[in-house]
C-alpha cells in the first residue's frame, strides 16, 4: 500500500459496492473539506465553522 493510502481509510468506507463516507462535509467549503471530530464539536480547519455536539 501506498504512502498515505491508509489515511483514506479514516474517511470513506466500503459497504458492499458503495463507498460510503464517514465524517461530515463543512456546509460552508462544501464537499471535499471534512470537519474535524473533537471532544464536544465538530469544527473546520478552513473556515472555522463550528458545530457543537449535543449531551
Amino acid at each position: 500500500m501506498a504512502k498515505g493510502a491508509e489515511s483514506i481509510y479514516r474517511y470513506y468506507e466500503i459497504k458492499g459496492e458503495k463507498v460510503v463516507r464517514k465524517k461530515k462535509f463543512c456546509p460552508r467549503c462544501g464537499e471535499g473539506v471534512f470537519l474535524a471530530e473533537h471532544k464536544d464539536r465538530l469544527s473546520c480547519g478552513k473556515c472555522g465553522y463550528t458545530e457543537f455536539k449535543k449531551k
